[in-house]
């Protein structure tokens, strides 16, 4: 099968579970797990005598629910999906599972099939006929095809994949193999759950976790065999390979709400432990840094670029990492979104290194962009949340950013995590290049203390509540500051746009007079941040301008600003560490709080806002 770098990828949630409990209650709470992956239809096929049963709906997962009232408590095998629709309307005849040209097998499937239209037209002329828009119902009438020539499933599967261009996640059932779960994955995530004689697949961690902590990340080009008994696992030629579990220590609770109204809040509300476990192992008693595992000291003081490579929240992290990175070490550093870096034919040199940050580390673009590194023997280094995603196996050396699960669309925690381990990767390379009026020690001991400073952030959502009461009807925002503040301006933005779906118009503080200022009328609110002491008296002349012309001005500024309040319609404060761009980092957890609070009072879909997906890999 040929593969070429980044294929893009869909977003959905995939499940199966084969054992003796009932099996569609299984997976039906396993997709519940993972709506946030997907959540335009969804659907389950299950062993119901000698046939496959297939429910399914458009809409919320809800609406499925609404089907499995007279589904048999007794059936031991089933598969079960959640859409982010890709090719095909997000109707009841494009939702997923689908049959093959003879009803003998159903799939599921997470991805893009690319040459699907033209085996689409060589199956017609064969004769099939097709319900759907979709992609998926060609794959199933391709294993289809080859399972009527009498083999078994997993052969069919196997012969099947060769003949598909593209990224998927492939889970398949027969009517005729009534243990078996076969799937095969090719650049889109897939995970097993190995059980005491049941056995689980996911596309995500936290579906598993209910029933069990051992998992196995399938690889690319394998094909898995579930059964009761046990997992097998082979390759593209029918090679059996070895099993290698991994562990999972998060606990369930973990991945639920934990008494919140949303996990958007309870993620938020987590950053304070993020920011301890992101710290955790990597700091000793003398208040070094340790990354050993990540490049020996040679490789730091060889390169002499980096390269940032990332998307939407993560692109901001980069952001603030370039800023440490070119004042802490004078490292020339560039931050690209992934979306564009291929095509601007970037230019790279044997001694720069690229990091790609993600959360979910399967963002297609990121990953295409990765791929290009690595064909230009580019040193890679990954910055990722999820253990086992393609980022962190397919780069060079990766750190995890030990956030834990992030459920909601919209990500909080894992942006602090990212600026944590760039600040602790920026304070390494100091270390190790004995940068001239660097400091890591002192900078460490305010990290040490940094987890405190987030839950006295924290404590500032009633006074949240109360300007999000006054503020959510505006029209308009603007999300301004200066150094730092800026970068984080725009991160705050975007959690604005993302679930309370108002307008934000967002810069550098004196870009204001350069073209944005003309959209300040009465009514537009201005949040400025502050916490740059060197640049607070620049900031004031830009809060004026805006007060001049009938707007609002919010300030978030740390605890010992005399200057911005002064000229501030409200003013958020919170502890200042002693290092600007720690304080700037801290200003995000009451800029978070303020979008949620307004999103709610607007009454939005804060967990799964409309139009996106968590982990968005389409390019």
């Amino acid at each position: 099968m040929l593969r070429e770098g980044g294929y893009p990828l869909a977003v959905c949630g995939i499940a199966g579970y084969v054992g003796p409990r009932g099996s569609v209650e299984v997976v039906y709470d396993q997709l519940k797990r993972l709506e946030y992956r997907g959540y335009d239809s969804a659907g389950i096929a299950y062993l119901n005598g000698v046939d496959i049963k297939v429910l399914k709906r458009a809409g919320k997962l809800s609406n499925l629910g609404e089907l499995l009232g007279d589904v048999p408590n007794d059936t031991h095998l089933a598969i079960a999906h959640s859409r982010w629709a890709t090719h095909g309307a997000p109707t009841d005849l494009n939702a997923h599972p689908h049959f093959d040209r003879y009803e003998q097998v159903a799939i599921i499937h997470n991805g893009i099939i690319e040459n699907y239209l033209e085996l689409k037209e060589e199956l017609a002329r064969a004769g099939h006929s097709f319900h759907s828009e979709t992609d998926t119902e060609i794959a199933a009438h391709v294993i289809g095809a080859e399972y009527a020539q009498g083999v078994p499933l997993e052969e069919a599967v196997r012969r099947a994949v060769r003949r598909l261009r593209g990224a998927y996640a492939l889970v398949v059932i027969s009517r005729k193999e009534r243990e078996k779960i076969v799937a095969a994955r090719n650049a889109s995530p897939l995970v097993i759950g190995l059980g005491e004689g049941e056995n689980l697949l996911a596309s995500d961690i936290p579906a598993l976790l209910p029933y069990t902590r051992e998992v196995v990340i399938l690889e690319d080009d394998r094909i898995a065999v579930l059964t009761r008994e046990g997992l097998r696992i082979l390759d593209l030629d029918g090679k059996e390979e070895p099993i290698q579990p991994i562990h999972i220590e998060w606990d369930i609770a973990a991945a639920e709400k934990g008494g919140y109204e949303h996990f958007m809040l309870k993620e938020i509300n987590e950053q304070p432990e993020v920011i301890h476990q992101c710290l955790a192992g990597r700091i000793d008693e003398r208040n070094m840094i340790r990354f050993e595992q990540v490049f020996s000291e040679h490789v730091w003081n060889e390169v002499d670029r980096v390269n940032i490579i990332a998307c939407g929240t993560a692109y901001h992290a980069g952001l603030m990492g370039k800023a440490l990175f070119e004042k802490m070490l004078r490292l020339p550093t560039d931050v690209f979104h992934s979306s564009e870096f291929r095509y601007g034919d970037p230019v790279l040199s044997p001694k720069s290194l690229a990091i790609f940050i993600s959360q979910s580390g399967e963002t297609a673009d990121s990953l295409a962009a990765l791929r290009l590194c690595k064909d230009r023997r580019i040193r890679t280094l990954g910055i990722v949340n999820v253990i086992g995603s393609s980022i962190a196996r397919e780069c060079d050396r990766t750190i995890l950013t030990q956030a834990g699960p992030e459920i909601c669309v919209a990500s909080t925690k894992a942006y602090t995590a990212q600026v944590l381990v760039l600040t602790l990767l920026a304070l390494h390379i100091a270390q190790v290049k004995e940068m001239p009026g660097v400091r890591p020690a002192e900078y460490v001991k305010a990290l040490r203390g940094l987890h405190e400073h987030a839950a006295r952030a924290l404590e500032l959502e009633p006074s949240i509540i109360d300007l999000a009461e006054r503020l959510h009807r505006t029209p308009l925002i603007f999300f301004l500051g200066r150094g730092p503040d800026a970068h984080v301006a725009l991160e705050a933005a975007l959690k604005m746009k993302e679930i309370a779906y108002i307008a934000t118009q967002e810069s550098p503080a004196g870009e204001m007079k350069h073209g944005p200022l003309a959209l300040v009328t009465e009514g537009v609110v201005a949040v400025f941040g502050a916490t740059c002491a060197s640049l607070r008296d620049k900031l004031v002349s830009n809060m004026r301008e805006v007060q001049a012309r009938e707007g609002e001005v919010v300030v978030v500024t740390t605890d010992d600003d005399t200057i911005t309040p002064t000229s501030a319609d409200h003013t958020l404060r919170i502890p200042g560490t002693g290092f600007e761009f720690l304080d700037a980092l801290l200003s995000v957890i009451p800029l978070q709080l303020l979008a949620y609070h307004v999103a709610r009072l607007r009454g939005c879909e804060i967990d799964q806002p409309r139009n996106l997906a968590k982990s968005v890999t389409v390019e």
